[in-house]
């Protein structure tokens, strides 16, 4: 962790950003955010990367906080000091990114294995792009069944625990579900409910799934 910042590299206070307020500025803000993301990354404090650079202190400030437009000649200096092309400071500056709203009741519905025993399936999203695709579920189970289906596919899934109590099987783990509670799964593993014990049962289902290039089919 950065003293100087306070800031933990890793947390989710590092992956803030300020709110913009209009077009204006958008590249010296992407900019800033860039390169107080990789200083940080890099371990370097403010003063540290303006002793390796040549940069006053209070600039490298300026240049974080969007308060100034940098020169090419400073972004090379950055880029020299961090061992990155100058390109990677411009990450995000002008890439439109996507956004799924799906409004209550709105979500094509899923017709799935166990759905004839009301088991329902709602699609509330699926974000794919270059890196990642994620599909969001909220599923809902009304009815006991003497059978319930398994899934299994590539991926990571995050289980959220909604309404109701159920006993859900990962492998040859079973898990006791009551509402707040989260599973997070390796979804190669056989997954399923295994016993529900008060209906009705909503919770949601998020599965990111791997990359098409990272070697799983």
């Amino acid at each position: 962790m950065s003293q100087e910042d306070g800031v933990d590299p890793g947390g989710p206070a590092a992956r803030e950003v300020a709110t913009p307020t209009s077009q204006e500025g958008r590249l010296e803000r992407a900019i800033g955010a860039e390169v107080r993301r990789l200083r940080r990354a890099s371990g370097a404090t403010l003063a540290e990367m303006s002793v390796r650079t040549g940069i006053s202190k209070p600039m490298l400030s300026k240049i974080e906080h969007a308060q100034t437009s940098c020169s090419l000649t400073t972004l090379a200096r950055l880029a020299d000091a961090l061992d990155i092309p100058v390109t990677a400071f411009f990450r995000g500056a002008d890439v439109e990114r996507e956004a799924v709203h799906t409004r209550s009741g709105a979500g094509a519905r899923i017709v799935a294995r166990g759905t004839r025993v009301g088991h329902d399936y709602t699609l509330l999203g699926g974000l794919r792009g270059q890196h990642k695709r994620m599909e969001a579920h909220l599923v809902t189970l009304t009815e006991r069944s003497e059978e319930f289906p398994l899934f299994q596919h590539p991926g990571t899934e995050l289980l959220y625990m909604l309404e109701g109590h159920m006993v859900y099987s990962h492998g040859e783990s079973s898990y006791d579900l009551l509402p707040g509670d989260a599973l997070q799964l390796d979804g190669n593993g056989l997954h399923g409910p295994q016993d529900l014990l008060e209906l009705p049962i909503r919770f949601l289902s998020v599965v990111a799934h791997p990359d098409a290039g990272n070697g799983e089919d």
